[in-house]
């Protein structure tokens, strides 16, 4: 399964996010929407999954601020908001079972600890300061899980 991951759009959904999620089967946003254009724009290319963040205000009640479900044997939490990473540890990681998935800060992150996935899209919307614009694809098998970071805007 193909997963689009993407946060902070505050109201814009760039021309650059229909090409890298094309083929995707899902996309998660992971909070600070804007109004729910985005999600109807975001919803064109597929279902969408999507948590409250800080900044919304006015969406409809079916949108929480968590989400837990299982994908492919794995168990994913989406929040806006994540501030409980632990120290990476540099021992073998082995198979990540657990995805936690969130925004807010603009800045992406992609790091595993333990059996667990730490997956921060980045900003998809307004520049902020010297912050990328990026968004995150997840591919989830039985056996693999395939995670990374895509730049919408080369500097």
């Amino acid at each position: 399964m193909k997963i689009g991951v993407i946060s902070d759009t505050h109201n814009l959904v760039r021309a650059e996010v229909f090409s890298v999620f094309d083929g995707v089967d899902l996309i998660v946003h992971a909070g600070d929407i804007g109004d729910q254009d985005v999600l109807i724009e975001l919803e064109t290319m597929a279902p969408v999954k999507a948590v409250l963040g800080n900044n919304d205000w006015g969406l409809p009640a079916k949108y929480k601020e968590q989400l837990n479900f299982n994908l492919c044997g794995k168990n994913i939490l989406i929040q806006h908001i994540f501030k409980d990473i632990p120290q990476e540890n540099k021992e073998n990681n082995g198979a990540i079972q657990n995805i936690i998935i969130f925004g807010h800060s603009h800045q992406p992150l992609n790091q595993q600890v333990g059996d667990t996935l730490f997956f921060n899209p980045g900003s998809a919307g307004p520049k902020r300061f010297d912050l990328p614009i990026t968004v995150g694809l997840l591919q989830l098998g039985d056996e693999f899980i395939k995670n990374e970071i895509i730049s919408l805007i080369k500097d």
